[in-house]
């Protein structure tokens, strides 16, 4: 399964843990989100400071995911 994704600038703490929501959309057309608290990749990769770049950038959520409230208990 391949699912595209993108940042938001929502964050909730999973037990204590905070964690940024992600939105995105399945190769299948389904909406998805994710819970993302860690993302890593390798240093020695060329494009590294591009995707660290990249990182940092962040879009507001969707009406869906401003819902979703701040602790969450999973």
């Amino acid at each position: 399964m391949k699912v595209q994704l993108r940042s938001t600038d929502k964050i909730v703490h999973l037990n204590n843990v905070p964690a940024r929501i992600w939105e995105g959309v399945s190769e299948g057309g389904v909406k998805v989100h994710a819970y993302i608290t860690r993302i890593a990749i390798d240093k020695d990769e060329p494009n590294s400071e591009q995707f660290e770049k990249e990182l940092q950038e962040h879009q507001p959520p969707s009406e869906e995911i401003k819902s979703i409230p701040l602790r969450m208990i999973i």
